[in-house]
């Protein structure tokens, strides 16, 4: 298999970058680590004319607090970010499900930003995302735009990225002590794509939960907050066994699965409804130290 013609562009600065992307627009792919692109060239699933590949430009990679905010370059590595002690320390959520994501191999390639922008409903940064309640930043020639992760994911590989952005990096709050985090996602083989993931969050206070995030992968089109079964969480102790149930239940009542797959919507639900019974048993049982995960 061989990819579709294209002319090839190597900016130096994201001020470069962003200019040949607004000059070509619709017309352009962004390459950065190609996991994704580079199988829908070969298959032409992608035909674009213009190939932008960003590896050069410097501050996409970075990684780095900022008093309460933690920023990852939208060209930051898997493996970059799996293994930062900033990223283990602010947002342990990442570290944790970053474990399930491909192989070694991809994970050397493969790119944060590069798995926001795909959208694939079966990935775990989105999920893991809209959890931690990030902002996602573009970047284009007008300058800089700051989109709610829960507002970015549109649908099925759809999101609000426009033509002439660059995902150029993702804020998110850094946790403090009294925030525990749980992710756990069921697949036909360590690697493969999920097909259910479940992503938690919840802050403490008198060994109550005052405050929950729940989001899946591999269940619905895109991610989003579950709000009504994280209602079923608040106000007690983490792990309260008729909460679970209530959150089961609801779980089961606010789902829309994927139609028209290989997995029936039904298998969906059920892995989903399992998969947040033992990450909430999990977060709950005694550990050393505040956050679970």
């Amino acid at each position: 298999m061989k990819p579709p013609r294209f002319d090839y562009l190597r900016p130096q600065t994201l001020a470069e970058a962003v200019e040949l992307l607004d000059r070509h627009g619709g017309d352009a792919a962004i390459l950065a680590g190609g996991q994704s692109l580079m199988p829908m060239l070969n298959l032409r699933v992608a035909q674009p004319a213009v190939l932008i590949d960003i590896n050069a430009v410097p501050e996409l990679d970075r990684i780095g607090r900022s008093g309460d905010r933690l920023s990852i370059g939208g060209r930051a590595r898997h493996n970059d970010v799996f293994r930062s002690a900033e990223v283990a320390q602010a947002a342990p959520l990442l570290t944790v499900a970053l474990e399930h994501v491909a192989h070694e191999a991809i994970r050397n390639r493969g790119t944060l930003g590069g798995s926001l922008a795909l959208a694939d409903p079966a990935a775990e940064l989105p999920a893991c995302m809209v959890c931690l309640d990030a902002e996602i930043v573009t970047a284009s020639v007008k300058g800089e735009r700051r989109i709610p992760a829960g507002a970015f994911f549109q649908g099925l590989y759809t999101t609000t990225l426009e033509p002439n952005e660059i995902l150029a990096r993702v804020d998110v709050p850094a946790a403090g002590t009294d925030w525990r985090f749980g992710f756990d996602e069921v697949a036909r083989r360590r690697g493969d794509f999920a097909m259910a993931g479940v992503a938690v969050a919840v802050r403490e206070e008198s060994k109550a939960v005052a405050e929950c995030r729940i989001s899946l992968l591999g269940v619905e089109m895109s991610p989003r907050r579950m709000e009504a079964v994280e209602m079923c969480l608040l106000d007690a102790p983490l792990g309260t066994a008729a909460n679970i149930v209530a959150a089961q239940s609801a779980l089961r009542d606010t789902l829309e699965p994927i139609e028209g797959s290989e997995i029936p919507p039904e298998y969906r639900i059920q892995i989903a409804h399992e998969l947040l019974a033992r990450v909430i048993r999990a977060m709950a049982a005694p550990v050393s130290g505040k956050r679970t995960h």
